[in-house]
């Protein structure tokens, strides 16, 4: 994959936080960057998949049955967690 240079302006005060934990992780300050951005870009569509199931369920509302299965499903699930140890 290609990489391409581009410029951006921040605040002094967000660049030397940048800059510090750069130098913190070990890592150039522009692989920080391509981190933050993938993770805020990963975050984003996970939003965007949530707001499109949820579309989907209020414009299918569950049947009776569906429901109950749910009730019964997070009930085992729930049951499944007490019984872990933390």
């Amino acid at each position: 994959m290609s990489t391409v240079k581009t410029a951006i302006s921040l605040e002094k005060p967000l660049l030397e936080q940048i800059d510090s934990l750069a130098q913190e992780m070990g890592i150039p300050r522009s692989r920080l960057f391509v981190i933050a951005m993938e993770s805020f870009l990963e975050q984003h569509q996970n939003k965007q998949l949530v707001e499109a199931i949820n579309q989907v369920y209020t414009e299918h509302p569950l049947t009776p049955q569906e429901e109950t299965y749910l009730i019964e499903m997070q009930a085992l699930y729930t049951s499944g967690l007490e019984a872990e140890e933390w």
